[in-house]
């Protein structure tokens, strides 16, 4: 199964962050969050185990669904992006028996769980082949004393890359801030490259911006979270966003139909 759409593109709501936050501003009510996404359009839910066994009667069967399988420590013990340890949690058999479509897991590059995460991706890799699972690696290159810009674009297609090289089917990734920048990132893995959304950004004009200019680049899509259930109309956010990756809209177009909707 793919976990893009037809045309190639995909609209991946991630609901994920709980796993790490605990507690986090738009995750309150999960159910609401599922619900929405499917009556607005989006492609996909990446959520994790917690969620998918409690609201499976809303998701399996109504929307693609990938699991998360990893985490590191909660955010009260180590910092995002500097941890000292992280650990795969759950087996794509889980994912199975739960009815997923799909898992993820994060590869982090330049911090010392640089190694046991490429071996949790090898790991996940192999059972997803076996088992006839799409797999997303999420290649997250950390800042510190090697990787000193984490969001150019040479650190990120080397971690994209990495994330290939040991069988991810799809790789998640940030947009850097520029096209040209970027397309590296695309050019140097041979699978689908879709975007992160990251913190919620301070512009609805803003976030529309990245999504668009990283289609520009070769991105197949988004995987967005507090982009979208952190705004005031996440519906209204998914069709925006849909407007600009399925039907080749523009910024303005989509900025336009969010704004009256």
């Amino acid at each position: 199964m793919s976990l893009l759409a037809n045309n190639g593109k995909a609209l991946i709501l991630a609901m994920d962050h709980a796993i790490v936050h605990g507690k986090i501003a738009g995750l309150e009510d999960p159910g609401q969050v599922i619900d929405a996404a499917v009556e607005a359009g989006a492609d996909a839910v990446m959520t994790t185990f917690g969620i998918i066994k409690r609201y499976r009667h809303q998701l399996i069967g109504r929307i693609p669904t990938i699991m998360r399988l990893d985490s590191g420590p909660s955010l009260l013990s180590q910092d995002w992006m500097a941890y000292t340890e992280y650990s795969q949690q759950f087996e794509v058999e889980d994912a199975l028996l739960l009815g997923a479509d799909g898992v993820v897991t994060n590869m982090f590059v330049g911090i010392p769980v640089e190694l046991e995460t490429f071996q949790m991706v090898a790991r996940v890799a192999g059972d997803c082949l076996r088992l006839n699972m799409p797999f997303m690696v999420e290649a997250l290159p950390c800042p510190g004393e090697v990787v000193r810009e984490p969001m150019s674009g040479h650190a990120m297609a080397i971690a994209a890359r990495l994330a290939f090289e040991r069988g991810a089917d799809y790789v998640k990734s940030y947009y850097t801030g520029d096209i040209d920048d970027f397309r590296q990132v695309v050019e140097n893995c041979p699978v689908p490259v879709l975007i992160a959304g990251g913190p919620k950004m301070d512009t609805l004009r803003g976030a529309l911006q990245v999504v668009y200019d990283s289609l520009q680049a070769g991105a197949a899509g988004v995987v967005f979270g507090r982009n979208i259930w952190q705004s005031s109309d996440p519906q209204g956010m998914i069709r925006a966003l849909r407007h600009i990756i399925h039907d080749n809209g523009s910024v303005n177009e989509a900025l336009a139909a969010l704004e009256g909707s």
